[in-house]
């Protein structure tokens, strides 16, 4: 695992995190950045994927 790789798991951590408190607490703007954070989260953990498999 790479860099981008722990990254992108720890911004898909944080966006859910936001997602559920903006659920919870009715905040939909607090909501749509968890949604937007666990999307980045998941290209970046995307992206560190493909690196690893270029270095093999």
């Amino acid at each position: 695992m790479n860099k981008d790789r722990i990254e992108g798991a720890a911004k898909q951590v944080k966006g859910a995190v936001k997602d559920a408190a903006g659920k919870i607490t009715g905040d939909a703007k607090l909501q749509a950045e968890g949604k937007a954070d666990k999307a980045e989260g998941k290209i970046q953990n995307a992206i560190g994927g493909l690196k690893d498999k270029a270095k093999q």
